[in-house]
């Protein structure tokens, strides 16, 4: 239940960063693209185990400390939506700025407009790459272990010592990750036929 609660608060998370980061790398102002694009930088350049022991190792010196739950929900939103940014800028690119033009030729407000005409169309090239990453990142929620929290590693691992079960504790672990992948990858194939739907009859 631990590994499902960090890898669902952190899809969250990483969405919302993912998307400001995005709108900040496709933003005008120089400030917004410069932030942006350094987040984006630096958080796809150095490794996830790194960024987790920043967080909860370095930042303490700071005065800042954080839970071991708290240091790995941050870190894989933070990394995860530094990747999610450019799948994210990818596909509102990929919207022809005629269909923004058209939109705002009839009237609409400009959030209407991305919410009604780009998201939706956009949305076909994001949900691929982003299931993917979703996907990915159940799998790295594993690295909070490190911190001593209970997720699903940690018992594989404990168990394992205490019993020495190693091959069938981390057998059942295994099974477990995949299964839920599977369940992401199912949600992943229906998101892709919805958002699909419109490109196929515009292509017939």
């Amino acid at each position: 239940m631990l590994t499902l609660f960090v890898t669902a608060v952190s899809m969250v998370c990483a969405l919302a960063v993912g998307m400001l980061t995005a709108l900040g790398r496709l933003s005008r102002n120089p400030v917004a693209f410069a932030v942006s694009t350094f987040y984006a930088s630096f958080f796809r350049g150095t490794p996830l185990l790194v960024q987790v022991l920043l967080i909860y190792l370095a930042l303490p010196q700071f005065g800042i400390v954080l839970s071991g739950l708290t240091s790995g929900v941050l870190a894989l939103s933070l990394n995860y939506g530094a990747y999610l940014a450019e799948t994210i800028r990818s596909g509102i690119s990929s919207v022809p700025a005629g269909q923004r033009e058209a939109a705002r030729a009839l009237g609409l407000r400009p959030r209407i407009v991305g919410w009604k005409v780009v998201a939706p169309q956009a949305m076909r090239v994001i949900v691929p790459p982003a299931g993917a990453l979703f996907i990915s990142m159940l799998k790295d929620s594993s690295l909070v272990s490190i911190m001593g929290l209970w997720e699903l590693n940690f018992l594989a691992q404990s168990y394992g010592r205490s019993t020495y079960h190693y091959m069938e504790m981390l057998l059942t672990a295994a099974i477990i990750y995949w299964i839920v992948s599977i369940g992401l990858e199912i949600l992943q194939h229906r998101l892709e036929i919805r958002f699909g739907r419109g490109h196929q009859v515009e292509r017939a």
